[in-house]
């Protein structure tokens, strides 16, 4: 094998594969990328549940496949000074040129490399990258960092013809996004690892396709976009039917800006102590909104924000954080919270925007 490329492409290939490779001590292959260069240079890396090959434009000099170490390519590439790197098979082995440097990296057998299928055969869409990006954002951090439950620790996507739509949940609070502005035919749904989500929201950061294909069937999601095309596989289970819990009327409801609603959120968490209890306190008859926490050892505090509240008195608490999560995902400068009664969940959504609704549910104090 012989191939002349820039450095930040070959670089920018294998910072990606890095991110996948696997960790099995039992199958040290799994720890590497395999490089196959034939019309251009494939750069691949798999863990067995996710794979990951991006094309490297370039010079091939002479076909060739090799596997080496993922941390010890990404290392000697970053120390290269030259603005091109040269890679080709020393025997067995990856020799490594560039201005005068020469880099030596022993070489695993590539033909125990295990093949990841990158090649999806199912329901297709075409989506803005920057839409399904923030979709995924809005949605992930909702999501379980726990598989005890493997269908809480997902992001759920359903694709329906122009529609994908993303949702998340851990049973404390759910997150659900809607992107309208895809094309492509038929629906699906799938159970997407958060872990893999996370994985799809780097590379859609690393690329600046303004377009991305996704294929998805009963075994894995497929996503291409400028030369790379990554794969995960999906959970096989069924995601809660969340529609029932979300309320479709409000007993009470306040209006008020995102920026001061924030601000006294970040106020209470250094009132509220270690269990970082929010109270809400609304009173339409007397127009107010207040915010309480409290802590034994630090203090209290009560403040009272400007709003248009309706409905009925209500007195609910809830975690800071479960709350707070969602104000990323809203762009609004002005947000509705919607209270169902006592015990019931409150769902967060910006003014004048239906496609993001956040629910999270009260503490029992």
């Amino acid at each position: 094998m012989q191939f002349t490329t820039p450095k930040d492409k070959m670089l920018h290939a294998v910072l990606i594969a890095e991110r996948i490779v696997g960790k099995k001590e039992s199958l040290p292959v799994l720890s590497c990328i395999l490089l196959d260069a034939g019309k251009e240079l494939s750069v691949r890396a798999t863990n067995l549940e996710a794979g990951v090959d991006t094309k490297v434009p370039g010079n091939v000099g002479e076909r060739g496949i090799v596997a080496v170490p993922a941390a010890i390519l990404s290392q000697t590439l970053r120390a290269v000074s030259g603005d091109t790197v040269t890679l080709k098979t020393d025997g067995p082995n990856l020799l490594i040129e560039s201005r005068g440097s020469k880099t030596l990296i022993k070489a695993v057998p590539h033909d125990e490399f295990p093949m990841f299928s990158t090649s999806g055969k199912g329901k297709g869409i075409q989506i803005s990258r920057e839409r399904l990006l923030q979709a995924l954002q809005s949605v992930a951090y909702a999501a379980s960092t726990s598989m005890i439950r493997p269908e809480l620790g997902s992001v759920y996507v359903k694709v329906d013809d122009s529609k994908m739509v993303a949702v998340a949940t851990d049973s404390f609070r759910l997150a659900e996004k809607t992107v309208s502005d895809a094309s492509g035919g038929g629906s699906a749904e799938v159970l997407l690892p958060l872990k893999h989500a996370q994985e799809l929201m780097h590379i859609l950061e690393k690329t600046s396709a303004e377009k991305v294909d996704i294929v998805i069937d009963d075994a894995q999601l497929v996503l291409s976009a400028d030369g790379i095309q990554f794969a995960s596989r999906v959970i096989d289970g069924t995601f809660p039917n969340y529609k029932e819990i979300v309320p479709k009327s409000f007993t009470t409801e306040v209006t008020l800006l995102k920026g001061d609603f924030t601000e006294t959120l970040r106020k209470a968490r250094v009132f509220a102590g270690a269990d970082q209890h929010v109270g809400f306190h609304v009173y339409p008859k007397k127009k107010v909104f207040d915010v309480t926490a409290q802590s034994a050892a630090i203090g209290e505090m009560s403040d009272t924000l400007e709003a248009a509240v309706s409905g009925e008195d209500i007195d609910v608490n809830f975690h800071i954080g479960y709350v707070a999560d969602c104000l990323q995902s809203i762009p609004s400068d002005s947000i509705t919270l919607g209270f169902s009664g006592a015990g019931k969940p409150l769902v967060v959504r910006g003014v004048s925007d239906t496609s993001f609704t956040y629910l999270v549910m009260p503490l029992n104090r």
